[in-house]
């Protein structure tokens, strides 16, 4: 792993984490009611937040199975995944 891959991985995970913060303020900081509808602020929240969750978790799967893979390829036993003509 690069420098500049760490660094990625850590904003992606930074990232994961505000996402997560989004979706739990309104109920954790008690800003949400309990029982009302929720307020157009929690709703705001509440989708942002997943958003962000959902695309820094994809990113960093995207990340891992990269890493994998140039595991897998640079440590293959010679004449392993080579393509075939």
């Amino acid at each position: 792993m690069k420098a500049r891959d760490g660094i990625a991985v850590t904003a992606l995970v930074l990232l994961a984490l505000s996402g997560g913060w989004l979706v739990a303020a309104p109920f954790l900081l008690h800003v949400q009611p309990a029982g009302a509808a929720w307020t157009r602020a929690t709703r705001t929240d509440l989708w942002f937040g997943l958003g962000l969750l959902a695309l820094s978790l994809l990113a960093l799967t995207g990340y891992a199975a990269a890493a994998l893979r140039e595991v897998a390829v640079r440590y293959a036993r010679p004449g392993r995944h080579q393509r075939h003509s």
